[in-house]
């Protein structure tokens, strides 16, 4: 037997002629974001939004790690995986 608990938080925010709006401190709290930190909106078809906090990139160590990959760039490998 699964319990699925769900909980919501209604804030209302007004937009600015510029289109800027203020995120409600509890909503800050909820998404545990704060100054400089990004967001993500992703729209549904039928309008709704969903805001999510977004993790920034940590570009300094995918460029580590893009050349330990350099393995698995061969000819024979791209023979290989080429339908996957």
């Amino acid at each position: 037997m699964f319990l699925l608990r769900t909980t919501s938080m209604l804030a209302v925010a007004k937009i600015t002629a510029k289109g800027q709006t203020t995120i409600p401190q509890d909503v800050r709290a909820a998404l545990q974001v704060g100054p400089g930190d990004l967001i993500a909106w992703e729209v549904g078809t039928d309008g709704t939004a969903i805001v999510r906090r977004v993790q920034p990139l940590d570009l300094d160590y995918l460029r580590a790690i893009e050349g330990t990959l350099s393995e698995w760039s061969s000819p024979a490998d791209e023979e290989a995986y080429r339908d996957l």
